[in-house]
């Protein structure tokens, strides 16, 4: 039988965890000089790649991580690590540059990885699929993976409605704002590593 409590549990952990308001203005920045159509794509195709990535590790995670001899406090600092060089990219307005943003798929990284499927995504999915029970949890889990996808591609996607409400001046406003905010996620990310590290 599907478990509604399994569901909704997972997918207010993904919510959290993800932030579909909060990677709007970081979408935003991204992707701003970009034809609408492009960025339209970008939005289907950083939802697809979050979803490949939280997929193959929701199925043989812990087996990849104990392969590679790859500790989760590890994953976090390496995430945060590189979310921090692209909040500086953000914040000093390298991503104005051309090279930057016209010859990069940023809907690849970092946008579906790691800020969709950052280290918090990935160990919440393995500990959800690990713990449900029979087929009925196992369908409730996927079932708010998916989900949480849907809510991701929904939000991006008609969030570049703002950019045409905002015009240029708005969007490196929003861009300086997203470089703030990505780097104090980044920052968290690092420290919940360095603390798992410590407490282990």
């Amino acid at each position: 039988m599907f478990d509604f409590a399994v569901f909704g549990s997972l997918f207010l952990t993904l919510f959290v965890i993800m932030d579909p308001p909060g990677i709007t203005p970081i979408f935003l920045a991204l992707t701003s000089g970009r034809a609408t159509k492009v960025q339209r794509r970008m939005a289907w195709q950083a939802v697809c790649v979050a979803f490949g990535v939280i997929a193959v590790f929701g199925v043989c995670g812990q087996q990849i991580l104990d392969y590679l001899h790859v500790s989760v406090p590890a994953l976090m600092i390496a995430g945060g690590l590189l979310l921090l060089l692209i909040a500086l990219d953000l914040l000093t307005g390298k991503t104005d540059e051309p090279k930057q943003t016209k010859d990069v798929n940023v809907a690849l990284v970092p946008l579906g990885m790691p800020l969709l499927a950052g280290p918090g995504a990935i160990v919440s999915v393995i500990l959800a699929v690990q713990k449900a029970d029979g087929f009925g949890g196992q369908l409730s889990v996927w079932s708010a993976i998916i989900a949480m996808h849907v809510v991701l591609w929904i939000t991006m996607r008609y969030s570049l409605v703002i950019i045409r409400v905002i015009k240029d001046g708005g969007v490196v406003l929003v861009t300086r704002l997203a470089g703030m905010m990505l780097s104090a996620i980044a920052v968290q990310q690092i420290i919940n590593g360095v603390l798992q590290v410590v407490r282990a």
